[in-house]
């Protein structure tokens, strides 16, 4: 059973680059935007067996693969014209000679962006605040709790925190 209001998102790091989405399917709130990997809770998942399932179902991914796991933040989503979403938030890197496997991605189109041009993607605004604490000057920041709330496709405002 998916439970809607909970997800959760992770940036995988292959040396100066890193692995987003573009998101394909239509009818996505997401449609062409560049997002990490992730999704929607099952039943019973802890934050962590989520995002390392979804990363596994959309990318192949395996939690052995990984290095430098670890939990960043909690970020909630309220907009005037989809549910409140609450998502939790990791990061984790790959060794820089990483290939993906070549089955392809039923949500969209996995790809490696340089970290350098990671704030020019097409996104939601509210992800370029959380990029400066993934990869920018507040990267060694801590973990985050975030607000974004949006009006249409418009950030009206945002609270952020860290520790």
């Amino acid at each position: 059973m998916r439970v809607e209001n909970l997800t959760t998102l992770i940036y995988i790091t292959r040396g100066s680059e890193c692995l987003f989405i573009r998101k394909t399917r239509k009818g996505d709130m997401n449609l062409d935007k560049y997002l990490g990997i992730g999704g929607h809770f099952e039943a019973d998942e802890s934050p962590e067996e989520c995002v390392l399932r979804e990363l596994r179902e959309e990318s192949s991914i395996t939690a052995d693969s990984l290095m430098d796991f670890r939990y960043r933040g909690l970020i909630t989503f309220v907009s005037s014209e989809y549910p409140t979403e609450y998502m939790h938030v990791f990061t984790a890197s790959v060794p820089e000679d990483y290939k993906l496997p070549e089955r392809g991605c039923d949500e969209g189109e996995l790809c490696w962006v340089p970290l350098s041009d990671v704030w020019n993607l097409p996104i939601w605004e509210g992800d370029r605040i959380m990029f400066d604490h993934l990869f920018g000057d507040m990267k060694d920041s801590g973990i985050f709790i975030m607000k974004f709330c949006y009006e249409g496709d418009r950030l009206a405002s945002h609270v952020e925190k860290t520790w």
